[in-house]
Order: C-alpha cells, then structure tokens, then sequence
C-alpha cells in the first residue's frame, strides 16, 4: 500500500512538472512572439521629460561646483574681489575645466538652450554669470593694458579656437540678459575672424598647422556660429555672406557625396587628399550648419544651399548609427569605439531639425531618441560625461583617431550632452513618442495612435 501510494505521488509529480513545463514553453501558438522583449544595449523607447531633466541637473549640479567664477593671487590663493586690483599676478581660480575655451563656448549657449526648455533659471544664470564675469575682468585688463593675463584669448585671440565658440555665445547671452562689457569682448573676436585669420585665395579660412594651408573642419564650428550671430546682431548681410562661403567652400574640398560625410582636414598642396571621417569634426560642421540656419534670413540667397548640405549631411550620418544609439569614432569603421560628444551632436542636430521644420519626424525622430538615450549611458551619478574623445589634431593615418583617449575630464562632451537634452524635452512636447508595435513612432499631438496599432 505505502509503495502503491508513492508511486501515484510520484507520478503525480511528474506529470504536473510536466504540464508546468509543456505551459511555459514559449511556442508560436501560444506567444505573440514580436513582442518579445529584446536584450537591447541601452534603454529602447520614448524617454520620460523627468528623466531628462535628471540627466541635465546631475550635470548642472557638477559643472557649477566644478567651475567657479572668481579671481585670485597666485601666491596667496586669496580671492580678489576689487577688481581694480587685478595684476600680472592674478589668475583664475582653478576648476575642473576652463571658463574660457571654444568647448565652454559650447557649454554656454547649451546651458541658454536648456534654461528655454526647462524654465529653469538656474541655466541660464549659470551662463549670464560667468560671462559677465569674464566680461568684466577683460576689461580691467584692456583698460590696464596687460596682455598677458588671463583674458588675453579674450583680448588678444590668436587662433578660431579662441575667438569663435565664445564670441557666438557671447551675443546669445547679450540677449539673454548679459552686461555691456561683453561687446567689446564681442567686437575683438569678430574683428580677429573676419579679418586677421589666415584665409586661401578665395576666403576660405586656413591654417599653417600641420602643414601650410591646412583646413579643418573643426574651424566651421570655430566661424560659422560667431558670424551667423554677428549677422543676426548687427543685420548686416556681409557677416552672414562669410558664413554661408565658409560652409559652402569647406563642402566643396572637404564632402564626400557618396558617403555624405566630411573629411576631417584638407591640405591645400596634398594630392590625394585621404579621408579620414572623424566623428566630432563631422559633428562641428553639423552644428555650425544648424546653428547658422537658425538666424539666416529666409531670403538669403544661399539658405537653400545650405539647408540642402544640412540634410544630406544627417542623412549620411542615420545610416551609420550602430544599433547602440551610438556613433563610431571614426563613423564608417566600426571597429573604432564609440564615442560621447559627437553622438549627443548629432542626436541635438537631429531633434533640433525635426522642431525646426527641416527633417522628417517619422525618418530621423527614431534616430535622435536612440541617440538620447544612448547618451545618458554615458553620464554617471556623479554628472561626469564618459566616453569623450579628447582634444584632436589632424592626421592620415587610422592608428591616430583609434588609438586618442577619452576622458570625463574632456570638456567637448557637456555641451552637446545638455543641447540633446533640451531639444529632446522639446520635442517630446511637440510630438507624441510611443513605442507602438515594439518599435519607437512619432505622432501628431491630439491624434489617438492606437489608430495605427
């Protein structure tokens, strides 16, 4: 009896494992297997507006304590707060990343774009606060005749990378409530680009580094915007005309219509000219297009132009999107690693086209949501910004762009990490983002998109 009983519990056992399993299994009959959940590399889907904004304040709450505006002696470490005082031997407090460079120029106007977005002051005092910071300081020492200060990129730029990137975020943040002392400031940056940087026969702005007659495509980024501002601050059609020629005669040397990709540098006496298609210079050139076609009168004679590059350009770069969200170093081998700062370009130029009427929100919306959300990978607790290839020189060899480090440390990603940001929260508030089918769609606000499921 006792073994007829434990065999029936036995078998009892046996068959409901046996029922659990046969009910578990995953068949066609019994699962709609398109909706299984991918293993995806990084969030897949419409991200949430608290979301970002938590992304963009981690970052906020670092670089505000990382840099600090106030001057101090040298040899003391006091703080000078008479700036009458200023010396040769005054300098900036030291912070985690300079006040003054083309990337903080970025970081700027990036913080103006997520104060608009957000409603949140606290951006855009960050910037209003700095600038007339440095505004100030640059005219004690032009009124004492020091050039060698802190300031003298300011007051003596030698290079686009000190005149360009701050001099257009120095008329955004005129506008935006800055203090007088920046138009100086303003005038001497304008004044070194339009007329003592070096230029080929036809305009086109150079350099002598590397080699003799050298173009960059980092060098539209370091002109375009600064120009375009000019233009849109003074109305005058000839600051516009140098933007439009810089663009338009970079393209011509330097665009592959094939691919639709740059080449990152150009010498003038180099036949051929190898293509080398580094992802943060075709990211400067993106941007100095977009940047330009926001203040660019309708009635230009070269919008059209431009607008049409700026398209193929994005064109060129959505198809080689790794299924990461994510952009390789150099963007057509993917065998390069993946890379912080041109992904969030990219990602804000996408966004910012589809919200300024450019772009097709069904064909690059999905593109620029991957990209966000690749992006916040990248940005730890702390409001670091990960994976940022360093400052870059020029080259034609591939071991060069593989091989440069990345650094949190590297100040060219928080700027393009905060203006993907913004212009994602504002395209979440011009379009309805859901993932419908297992994949990410766009639909107009008020439409019901369960219409199309």
């Amino acid at each position: 009896m006792k073994y007829k009983l434990f065999f029936t519990v036995v078998f009892c056992f046996i068959s409901i494992c046996s029922f659990s399993q046969n009910e578990l299994k995953v068949t066609d009959s019994n699962t709609a297997l398109h909706a299984l959940q991918p293993d995806y590399q990084v969030p897949y889907g419409a991200p949430k507006a608290g979301e970002v904004t938590a992304v963009m304040n981690r970052i906020f709450m670092f670089l505000d304590a990382s840099t600090p505006a106030k001057m101090i002696d040298r040899e003391s470490k006091r703080e000078i707060s008479d700036f009458g005082k200023l010396s040769q031997n005054s300098v900036f407090e030291p912070g985690v990343f300079r006040l003054i460079s083309y990337e903080w120029g970025v970081l700027y106007g990036a913080m103006l774009n997520a104060s608009e977005a957000t409603g949140e002051q606290k951006y855009r005092d960050y910037t209003v606060r700095r600038m007339n910071f440095i505004g100030d300081v640059a005219d004690r020492y032009r009124s004492k005749n020091m050039n060698n200060s802190p300031v003298r990129s300011v007051n003596d730029p030698r290079a686009l990378d000190d005149a360009g990137s701050m001099c257009a975020a120095m008329i955004k943040t005129m506008a935006a409530g800055g203090n007088q002392s920046l138009r100086p400031c303003i005038d001497n940056y304008i004044n070194y680009i339009s007329t003592k940087q070096q230029r080929l026969a036809d305009g086109t702005l150079s350099r002598n580094r590397p080699l003799a007659d050298a173009l960059w495509l980092d060098d539209l980024y370091m002109s375009v915007p600064a120009l375009a501002q000019m233009g849109k601050l003074t109305g005058e059609k000839k600051y516009y005309d140098d933007a439009c020629r810089q663009i338009l005669q970079f393209s011509q040397r330097m665009f592959n219509p094939d691919l639709n990709l740059y080449m990152h540098g150009w010498i003038q006496a180099m036949d051929p000219h190898p293509e080398f298609h580094w992802a943060r210079c075709n990211g400067w050139a993106l941007l100095a297009m977009s940047e330009l076609l926001d203040v660019l009168p309708g009635n230009h004679p070269s919008r059209e132009k431009i607008l049409d590059q700026f398209v193929k350009h994005l064109k060129g770069l959505a198809s080689y999107q790794a299924e990461s969200g994510f952009w390789h170093q150099l963007i057509d081998r993917n065998d390069s690693y993946l890379e912080t700062s041109a992904t969030a370009i990219f990602t804000y130029c996408a966004a910012h086209g589809i919200n300024s009427g450019y772009l097709d929100v069904q064909a690059y919306g999905p593109m620029a949501v991957l990209g966000w959300n690749a992006v916040t990978t990248r940005v730890n607790e702390k409001g670091e910004v990960e994976g940022t290839c360093v400052g870059t020189g020029m080259a034609f060899d591939p071991a060069f762009y593989y091989k440069r480090p990345v650094n949190v440390a590297a100040a060219h990603g928080y700027g393009p990490v905060m203006m993907a940001g913004a212009e994602i929260l504002k395209l979440m508030k011009n379009w309805q983002i859901v993932v419908n089918d297992s994949a990410v769609m766009f639909y107009k606000n008020g439409d019901n998109w369960r219409n199309y499921r």
